[in-house]
């Protein structure tokens, strides 16, 4: 089959869902009015507000579980959901095997609010892909951030 024509396209969580217990929703809920209450003892109302609609918006997204999104790696580019990120938008990757939680695609972008994309990959796929991604943009050791590793492990 010619280069061209080849497609690798899979469906994965948009992330890893984490059931949350009481006690991390209690734990949320005493950090997040202690927060309140220190910055209104310090004459900060405004910011006590933000912690607690932060607090709020963290329950809400945590409660939410995880859409399933089709990913495709194409000689277009690649696509997530619906949204297609074209070679020419891409600069490298890098596809880390060895995680726990199974391989991992991290693509730099040029686009300035979207830097790194993170797709998870099913392994039966990873060499396919690899060979698709080579030729048209160049592999660099690249990592997972670390704020997506913290959200993580809070849960997120």
């Amino acid at each position: 089959m010619p280069d061209e024509a080849r497609a690798v396209t899979w469906e994965a969580p948009e992330h890893r869902h984490i059931e949350k217990t009481t006690d991390w929703y209690w734990a949320l809920g005493i950090v997040a009015i202690a927060g309140a209450l220190a910055s209104i003892m310090f004459n900060n109302i405004l910011f006590g507000v933000v912690i607690l609609l932060g607090a709020a918006t963290m329950v809400l997204v945590a409660r939410r579980h995880p859409k399933m999104l089709a990913y495709e790696v194409s000689a277009r580019g690649i696509r997530i959901g619906e949204e297609l990120h074209p070679f020419t938008s891409l600069e490298a990757y890098a596809i880390h095997e060895d995680l726990p939680e199974g391989p991992q695609l991290i693509v730099k972008s040029k686009h300035m609010f979207t830097q790194l994309l993170i797709l998870p990959l099913p392994e039966e796929y990873v060499d396919d892909i690899e060979s698709i991604l080579s030729i048209r943009i160049s592999e660099e050791p690249l990592v997972e951030p670390l704020s997506h590793r913290l959200l993580e492990l809070f849960g997120f």
